[in-house]
């Protein structure tokens, strides 16, 4: 095989693999979303996905259901960037931990360091143990889905081309 050739198929594979990625962050904040949305709906959380929209938009309807169904829009292409961060930080790892990890540092920055641009986000102390432990959870599946689905086909890909790479050299 030529060398352009391989480094054809190499750019296709890498533009695949965002492609990928891309779908993957905006499944992954579309899906979890939704389930924050669930619980925010059954009372298991103060906080739903129209948090996203406390800074900028005016008015009740961000809290009903319109707001929420375009706040778990806005969430779904937000998480594409997440998903993309994740690719350049994290793909190398595979382990549940990582996206774990990754679930609970999104919380944090969420729920604490942008905490101040959220004006109907109630302060850690008094929102409450069913919220917090709510809206962990969601973004630690979150980080998981998000995190084993990249770090998975980066490892198939990754391994299809050591393999292709191997019988390569051995012909």
């Amino acid at each position: 095989m030529s060398d352009s050739k391989l480094e054809q198929d190499k750019q296709e594979s890498q533009s695949s693999f965002m492609s990928r990625v891309i779908g993957v962050g905006f499944f992954g904040g579309l899906i979890w979303a939704s389930f924050g949305f669930i619980a925010y709906y059954l009372n298991f959380s103060k906080v739903g996905p129209a948090l996203v929209l406390a800074p900028w938009a005016l008015g009740k309807w961000k809290s009903q259901w319109l707001g929420q169904l375009i706040s778990i829009l806005i969430v779904a292409l937000l998480s594409i960037l997440v998903a993309i961060a994740y690719r350049y930080a994290f793909a190398k790892v595979k382990s549940m931990w990582a996206g774990i990890i990754y679930g609970v540092a999104l919380w944090a920055i969420v729920f604490y360091l942008l905490h101040p641009i959220f004006p109907g986000l109630e302060p850690m102390n008094t929102i409450g143990k069913n919220t917090i432990t709510t809206t962990l959870c969601i973004y630690i599946l979150y980080g998981v889905f998000v995190g084993y689905s990249i770090s998975f086909e980066y490892s198939e890909r990754y391994g299809q081309a050591q393999g292709n790479k191997e019988s390569a050299q051995s012909s």
